[in-house]
């Protein structure tokens, strides 16, 4: 019998169905393309792709994210959508039939000199104000007579990304502006909306969604959305207990003191299990459904909860949820001053993750 660390992230296989549902429930009309890159948002890009089959296709950031989803036997399209990094995985992406964004002159270039005939399908990338990956608006010509003088037969899609869709109305505004003077010039699919689209801008699906934090359950904008449900809790358990006076402290550095006579508990997670460090004293955690605080900083292996006021109802062993089902892991993050998309990721390797149907 081998045993663990009691920490765990559950992932809800379900709930990532569910969530692929609502999607679709915004944007009935769009096909989707599932992002599950950085290993799926930390839930496993394999356990992922496996359950959300009914999407049209998935996007990854990198080429050896679309490797490993081609050969654990996925068929669906993999877009890249940092597009090639060097011209030797032109060769790659085509062996494995791989899509691929295409963001400046250099990858353009690469195309271009090219010994390649295979028909190619690029999803070019408008740079509509985000300015970080994406060609110019007034370039835009130049970059379409680039591409028709290219030596294989090519397969457009347009693509931009919006910036703030989930806080700034104004300037997701312009970007749209910007894309539809674009698109009504080209007869192709188009994909513009992320998560913070497909909830608030219907006039964004066009053709294609790519849907990311929103299937994993969590908030892309500050409202939340009814139907989401959460794809991982992470969870550990009481492993200690113990009394202190009031005026004693808690943990590194004597941050958090003791008010009163106060009942500690100790959880077996800490910042080496990706819980971040930076949760201040009073991030709540989830013990009996009843949402407590933490006290003092987060440790690598450890962190510590006043439990006082359910001093008679608590036990070595009792489960402890971190984030998840009955505490968003927004809530956490708006804690942590960061946001759900860095937390889930950062669920270290080292926590395992466990599948359940629920």
């Amino acid at each position: 019998m081998t045993a663990y660390r009691p920490i765990q992230a559950r992932i809800h296989l379900n709930a990532l169905r569910n969530n692929l549902k609502v999607v679709k429930t915004f944007a009935p009309k769009s096909k989707v393309l599932a992002i599950i890159k950085s290993n799926g948002y930390g839930h496993g890009a394999e356990r992922v792709a496996r359950e959300l089959a009914e999407a049209d296709g998935y996007g990854v950031a990198s080429i050896d994210e679309a490797i490993f989803l081609r050969q654990k036997g996925f068929l669906h399209p993999i877009v890249i959508l940092e597009g090639l990094f060097s011209e030797a995985e032109l060769d790659l992406a085509i062996q494995h039939r791989l899509e691929f964004a295409v963001h400046n002159w250099e990858q353009l270039n690469w195309l271009k000199t090219s010994h390649v005939t295979t028909p190619l399908t690029i999803w070019l990338k408008l740079d509509t104000g985000m300015h970080r990956l994406g060609f110019d608006e007034r370039d835009m010509e130049r970059v379409l007579t680039a591409i028709d003088r290219l030596p294989m037969s090519i397969h457009l899609n347009l693509m931009s990304h919006f910036a703030s869709a989930d806080t700034s109305d104004d300037f997701t505004q312009k970007q749209l502006s910007i894309f539809n003077r674009v698109a009504q010039t080209l007869n192709c699919p188009k994909s513009l909306a992320n998560s913070a689209g497909v909830q608030r801008y219907p006039q964004s699906h066009f053709d294609w969604v790519r849907p990311g934090i929103m299937l994993y359950g969590a908030c892309a904008t500050d409202e939340m959305v009814p139907g989401l449900q959460p794809a991982m809790t992470l969870a550990s358990e009481i492993t200690s207990l113990k009394w202190i006076e009031a005026g004693e402290t808690v943990g590194y550095g004597q941050t958090w003191r003791a008010e009163r006579r106060s009942l500690v508990a100790v959880v077996a997670a800490g910042y080496g299990d990706g819980y971040p460090r930076c949760a201040p004293a009073g991030t709540p955690v989830l013990i009996h459904g009843q949402r407590l605080p933490m006290a003092g900083r987060v440790s690598m292996d450890m962190l510590t909860v006043d439990v006082t006021d359910m001093a008679d109802h608590v036990a070595l062993g009792d489960e402890v949820i971190l984030w998840g089902q009955g505490l968003p892991v927004d809530v956490i993050a708006q804690a942590c001053g960061t946001i759900g998309y860095e937390l889930l990721c950062d669920v270290t390797q080292r926590v395992p993750r466990v599948e359940v149907k629920d």
